[in-house]
């Protein structure tokens, strides 16, 4: 964990003094590049985790570093998405880009500021939108304004509030090849927060469990052994597609519950997925690769 890009270390969130932690102990490391998923029943902390790293709350106790530094606050190195597609309404799509173009890069001349913003509007499929305001926008749309504001500023990291959320199954699923084909091509490392196993099991390297709250933390930090080229039509049908999918299914439906039945003091539980977890067959896959 020494040299990973970002590193959380003891995090611990308690809204009311002396009451008892949302989460606590939460330690976990990203490197560069990997795209990382969070999932948890609500309530136990992920939003609040993910808005310490924006620089956006501040935790209770542990500590943020990216690159060696602490995290002390917001920065454009940092690109957020937040569940609402929080866009400027009285301005155009591309003017939207440009806003965060312009803070990022304030010197630039406004030429270059447009062909920049224009360059992003096409990596996310929205040419021939550019002059249209939100309000002429569908919900799908939206979100691609915001995934594509977020990568404009080229931050260091992006973080997903569940930006999928609100979105019809066909629209989100083409959002989600728009964004995986993006991360590929740009290297981006990603923290998402998601409540959809399938979801994290198409775009995540690895997956974050979490307990559930008061006093959760992560579980378990399951790696995704599916290969990269992975697609929303194919992965079903690699043998490790069930193996890893029951294996997250099973902790959210059973373990998470139990964990918490147990009280704060409880151990990580180290259930290794066997070969009864999957449904085909998976004889010969190797075992998942996962640290509490």
């Amino acid at each position: 964990m020494a040299d990973a890009f970002l590193k959380v270390e003891r995090l611990a969130r308690a809204y009311v003094p002396g009451g008892d932690p949302v989460f606590e102990e939460v330690s976990f490391a990203i490197e560069r590049g990997e795209f990382i998923c969070i999932i948890g029943h609500s309530g136990c902390g992920k939003t609040t985790i993910l808005n310490v790293l924006a620089g956006l709350d501040t935790a209770s106790s542990g500590h943020c570093f990216m690159e060696g530094r602490e995290i002390a606050g917001p920065s454009l190195d940092r690109g957020v998405v937040f569940q609402g597609h929080a866009l400027m309404p009285w301005l155009t799509v591309e003017k939207n880009i440009a806003f965060a173009v312009k803070s990022r890069w304030p010197e630039w001349p406004r030429g270059a500021v447009a062909e920049h913003a224009r360059k992003f509007i096409e990596l996310v499929g929205l040419k021939g939108a550019e002059q249209k305001k939100p309000s002429e926008l569908s919900g799908g749309m939206k979100q691609r304004v915001g995934i594509a504001r977020a990568f404009a500023i080229q931050p260091k990291m992006l973080l997903l509030d569940e930006p999928f959320g609100a979105l019809d199954a066909l629209t989100r699923g083409t959002i989600q090849d728009e964004l995986l084909r993006i991360v590929q091509a740009t290297h981006q490392t990603v923290f998402m927060i998601t409540h959809d196993v399938d979801e994290a099991m198409l775009l995540a390297d690895k997956i974050l469990l979490m307990s559930n709250g008061p006093r959760a933390r992560i579980a378990e930090i399951v790696k995704n052994t599916m290969p990269r080229t992975r697609t929303r039509l194919t992965m079903h049908h690699d043998p490790q597609y069930y193996r890893i999918r029951n294996h997250l299914i099973d902790f959210l439906v059973t373990r998470s519950k139990a964990m918490q039945a147990a009280g704060e003091n409880a151990a990580p539980l180290e259930v290794a997925p066997g070969p009864d977890d999957a449904s085909p067959p998976t004889a010969g896959v190797p075992p998942l690769v996962r640290a509490a």
